[in-house]
């Protein structure tokens, strides 16, 4: 089941990727004052923190298709 093992990995990969961002930052801008013809914005950052548990998820269930993967391979041949 050679699927599992691709499947696995990109879910390894994507496990670690997750693992290494501490979160999604944006910005916004929001007006400040607005008098006529004088417009003030400001930019405030954002971050949508990610939690590291997610990533450890992702990276359990890429190993354990690995596993699986590997273990139908061999027994098939």
């Amino acid at each position: 089941m050679k699927y599992l093992v691709i499947v696995g990995a990109f879910l390894i990969i994507g496990g670690v990727v997750f693992l290494s961002y501490q979160g999604i930052s944006y910005t916004t801008r929001e007006k400040a004052i607005d008098i006529g013809p004088v417009l003030v914005t400001t930019e405030k950052s954002h971050t949508i923190p990610l939690a590291p548990a997610v990533g450890i998820t992702i990276l359990i269930c890429g190993a354990g298709l690995v596993v699986m993967g590997l273990r139908r391979g061999n027994s098939a041949t």
